[in-house]
């Protein structure tokens, strides 16, 4: 049995009973469609960067997506790049800065492949994927196909899509963007990314510029992948920042009046996460056993030492979770995917 703790960022989790690597994503499709003809359970691993694994491990067939390939075309003013699931991401990003293709250069340094940036529709500093992608290639498995969908039919939310809904209708193959043919940045829309390059929100900078000023603030973070930095053995952001109600700000606004948020177009209000739960009592550094919330980043749950189990990390993120929903009544969602555990 394969031991899965090695192919995750946490460095947590089980055994796999049976474990298989796709190179290609015909051989992909092959493994997934005799599984379900066996009616066996399935895990799909990409790079493991926003997944937390039971320390059981998992009983079923797992398939580590490890496809390559990118193809460019040009289309009028922009590129279009399609690109194999278990490409990895960041140097995808890193080539379309070289290349000057503008769109995703402010997600510079996440982990994790190509093949997952649909499914949590990844963003970062005021970009998302979901602006830049033309169409995902999945297998179906509920009509047992290859389909193409266009990204109005991905369901694309807040670091949510139709893929995450629903984990075990689809198997993302290969993603298509449309990237500006650009030397400059996209408008930079985050307040702190602003100020680390010294210009105005709306501004459009050098891609190099953006691009190093966003591992910049990661590194900062303990947000990109250093094995001498126990902060970035983490799964990343572990809450999504809560999106309430004009009700619930109001509510929220009598328990913590003037509490920062970020004005949504449909009327609803973000809160930042990491200001709720540094309030709630649980700062940087908070450890709970040998876990601990990130001495760089709040958002962070960490396996500082890569002793800890998984129980060990889901006990403090649901102390830090119950913490934040008995001071302000907000209950905030797990970002990462959770396997054979829950909160």
């Amino acid at each position: 049995m394969e031991i899965l703790a090695p192919y995750t960022t946490l460095g947590l989790g089980g055994p796999a009973r049976d474990f298989a690597e796709a190179a290609t994503a015909e051989q992909l499709v092959s493994l997934v469609a005799e599984a379900d003809r066996q009616a066996a359970p399935t895990l799909v691993l990409g790079g493991g960067s926003n997944l937390v694994l039971a320390d059981e491990g998992f009983d079923g067939q797992v398939f580590k997506v490890a496809t390559e390939g990118v193809s460019v075309a040009r289309d009028g003013e922009q590129v279009v790049v399609t690109v194999e699931a278990g490409e990895d991401w960041d140097a995808l990003v890193a080539r379309a800065v070289e290349e000057g293709w503008s769109g995703i250069e402010c997600m510079s340094g996440i982990p994790g492949l190509v093949g997952s940036t649909p499914i949590q529709n990844v963003g970062a500093y005021g970009q998302d994927v979901s602006q830049t992608i033309r169409c995902v290639r999945a297998y179906d498995r509920r009509t047992r196909q290859v389909v193409d969908l266009e990204a109005r039919q991905c369901g694309f939310s807040y670091r949510d899509s139709a893929f995450k809904r629903d984990l075990s209708r689809h198997v993302v193959l290969g993603v298509t963007y449309a990237l500006e043919v650009s030397g400059l940045s996209g408008p930079i829309a985050y307040k702190e990314l602003a100020g680390r390059l010294g210009v105005e929100l709306g501004a459009r900078v050098p891609l190099e510029a953006a691009r190093e000023a966003v591992l910049g603030l990661r590194r900062g973070k303990g947000m990109v992948l250093d094995p001498a930095d126990p902060d970035t053995r983490s799964a990343g952001s572990f809450f999504t920042n809560p999106v309430l109600t004009a009700a619930q700000a109001e509510d929220l606004e009598a328990h913590a009046p003037g509490f920062p948020r970020w004005a949504q177009p449909d009327g609803l209000v973000k809160v930042p996460a990491a200001w709720l739960i540094e309030q709630a009592g649980y700062p940087k550094g908070y450890e709970r056993g040998p876990v601990r919330i990130s001495t760089k980043h709040t958002l962070a749950l960490t396996n500082p030492t890569g002793t800890a189990t998984t129980a060990d990390l889901l006990a403090l993120a649901r102390e830090v979770r119950d913490g934040v929903l008995e001071k302000f009544g907000v209950t905030l969602i797990n970002e990462p995917v959770m396997v054979g555990c829950a909160l």
